[in-house]
């Protein structure tokens, strides 16, 4: 790893995934240096085939390739799942740009896959809603479902890196995550002959959540800004996600660690698509200063929240979550 905040760091879990108990600090110690100097690493080793998520691209083309009216009956709803079209959303949030012209892109969004006769589905309680799944697409749930599952079981591996990054024990997230909200969204950045320059894919922007597992991706579009303010572009590097932090990992960590700004842009000529797994602590679970991150001559900077406390919050205009 390049001491330098203008390289994007690789941290191999293979040896923690293993259960090799001398390589938890040393990766910790990438994660922490990731996470404090630039916001955003691969992981290689990470144990999701690479098969799985070869068919989950498959998936998301073949729900883009259907008839826009197709699309449109599972049409994005009050809790952020189902299909938001072409140009949906205009990222008015930006902090690094003047954002005037609406998105390029379209997307679906699938939440954790509760049944409808789950009590919160019941209640109609926000962002917890049964999913919209399109009609006439065998095995496209199940792929889907499938897919959510591995990175459900990997984040709940990674947050305990997080846990010894912050100098916290290890199992200190554990219980915030045991059934945390998470949000897949399947992007597809169409074919675009021109961009002007203030035209994206998706425009800068930081997310929200506590990470975000972005699926390894041979087709190029993803810049980050880093701490001097440059745009660097992210390699592909094969097999490996790109991982980064939000607006809901500052909170915990008293602004410590970064939720860097990037954007995306297709200028390849051809399609694009992306699969963005967005994390969040269990929806009940107060987001505040973990202790290691406070102190006397280190006040909280945020008041304690919650999930749907905070995604409902006036300035939070955007689906990009």
């Amino acid at each position: 790893m390049a001491a330098t905040s203008e390289i994007i760091p690789v941290i191999d879990l293979g040896p923690c995934l293993a259960g090799d108990p001398d390589a938890v600090e040393p990766a910790a110690e990438q994660l922490r240096f990731a996470l404090t100097e630039i916001g955003f690493y691969f992981i290689v080793n990470h144990g999701v085939p690479s098969a799985q998520i070869a068919a989950v691209f498959r998936e998301a083309a073949r729900f883009h390739a259907l008839p826009l009216e197709r699309k449109e009956e599972v049409k994005l709803d009050r809790h952020n799942v189902g299909y938001l079209p072409l140009k949906g959303d205009t990222l008015r949030t930006s902090t690094v740009e003047t954002v005037t012209k609406a998105n390029l892109n379209e997307a679906f969004f699938v939440a954790r896959d509760l049944p409808k006769d789950h009590p919160d589905v019941v209640a109609d309680r926000r962002f917890r809603s049964a999913n919209q799944w399109p009609s006439s697409l065998p095995g496209f749930r199940d792929t889907i479902v499938a897919y959510c599952d591995a990175l459900e079981l990997l984040v709940r591996k990674l947050v305990r890196l997080y846990a010894r990054a912050l100098r916290l024990p290890l199992d200190y997230f554990d219980q915030a995550f045991t059934e945390f909200q998470y949000k897949l969204r399947m992007t597809h950045y169409p074919y675009q002959a021109e961009l002007a320059d203030d035209e994206f894919g998706i425009a800068p922007h930081t997310d929200t959540s506590f990470l975000t597992l972005l699926a390894p991706n041979e087709v190029p579009g993803l810049s980050i800004r880093t701490q001097s303010g440059t745009w660097i572009d992210a390699p592909a590097i094969p097999g490996a996600f790109v991982v980064n932090g939000g607006q809901l990992l500052q909170r915990w960590t008293n602004d410590v660690f970064l939720a860097t700004p990037h954007r995306a842009v297709n200028r390849t000529g051809g399609e694009r698509y992306a699969l963005a797994f967005f994390c969040d602590a269990n929806i009940d679970w107060p987001i505040a200063a973990v202790p290691t991150c406070i102190g006397p001559d280190r006040p909280p900077k945020h008041a304690t929240t919650h999930y749907t406390d905070y995604m409902i919050r006036p300035q939070h205009l955007d689906a990009a979550e």
